[in-house]
C-alpha cells in the first residue's frame, strides 16, 4: 500500500496511526499542502479533493477521508481491532471520532484558515482566535464524552479509532498555543496514547518530510 500525506495534516496522522496499530507496511508519500503540492501530478489527478490523506491499494485502487480509510482497515485487518465488537459500541466510538472529525477539525482545516486570511481579509489574531474559539466548544464536548466513557484510552483500556482522531487534534491545539486545562481527560488520554509506539512513531516530528 502507498500512503499520500502531509506530515502535520492531522487526517494524514488518524491514518499513520492506524496502520500502525495495525502492524501494516506502506510506502510514506509526502505532498505538502503549504507548498500546494495537492494541485499537481499524480496526486491531483486522482484525488478530486486535492485532500490528505489517500491511500492507495495493491491492485491501485485510491481510498479517500481519513475514517473511511481507517474503517476499511478494520474490516480488511480485523486485528487488533479499532472499534467494539457489538453495535452500539461502535456507534458510540463513530459518534466520538465524528464529534471531532466532522464537527471540530473542518473549522480548523488548512483551506479553511487560508479562506479566513486571504479571502475574508482577517488578520492573523482574527484567525488565531476562530481557531481557539471552535477548539475550546469541540473538546468540550468531546471532554463530557470521555469522562463518562473513557478507560485507560478514549473507550477502554485498548486504543481505537477515537484515539486515532483524538491524537492529532491535541496536537494541533497545541501547536496553536490553544488553552487546554479544561480538558483534563483529554489530556490524560492523549498522554497514554503519545506512550505508545503506534502514536509516537508516526508523530509529525517523526515523519520524512517534516520540516
Amino acid at each position: 500500500m502507498k500512503l499520500y500525506n502531509y506530515f502535520r495534516s492531522s487526517a494524514s496522522w488518524r491514518v499513520r496511526i492506524g496502520l500502525a496499530l495495525k502492524g501494516l507496511d506502506y510506502g510514506y508519500e509526502p505532498v505538502h499542502l503549504v507548498r500546494n503540492e495537492q494541485f499537481a501530478g499524480d496526486f491531483a489527478a486522482q484525488q478530486a479533493s486535492h485532500l490528505v490523506p489517500a491511500l492507495v491499494l495493491d491492485d491501485g485502487t485510491w481510498l479517500g477521508q481519513s475514517m473511511a480509510i481507517l474503517e476499511y482497515l478494520d474490516e480488511t485487518h480485523p486485528e487488533p481491532p479499532l472499534l467494539p465488537r457489538d453495535a452500539v459500541g461502535r456507534a458510540q466510538v463513530r459518534a466520538l471520532a465524528q464529534d471531532i472529525g466532522c464537527d471540530l477539525h473542518p473549522l480548523n482545516n488548512l483551506r479553511v484558515l487560508r479562506h479566513l486570511k486571504s479571502d475574508m481579509g482577517q488578520s492573523q489574531e482574527q484567525v488565531d482566535a476562530w481557531y481557539r474559539h471552535w477548539v475550546a466548544t469541540g473538546l468540550a464536548i468531546v471532554e463530557q464524552k470521555l469522562a463518562r466513557m473513557a478507560g485507560m484510552f478514549s473507550v477502554g483500556d485498548t486504543p481505537g479509532l477515537a484515539d486515532c482522531l483524538l491524537v492529532p487534534q491535541v496536537y494541533n491545539a497545541q501547536r496553536l498555543a490553544c488553552p487546554l486545562d479544561a480538558f483534563p481527560t483529554v489530556m490524560r488520554v492523549n498522554a497514554a496514547c503519545l506512550a505508545l509506539p503506534a502514536f509516537a512513531t508516526t508523530h509529525p516530528d517523526a515523519c520524512p518530510d517534516a520540516a
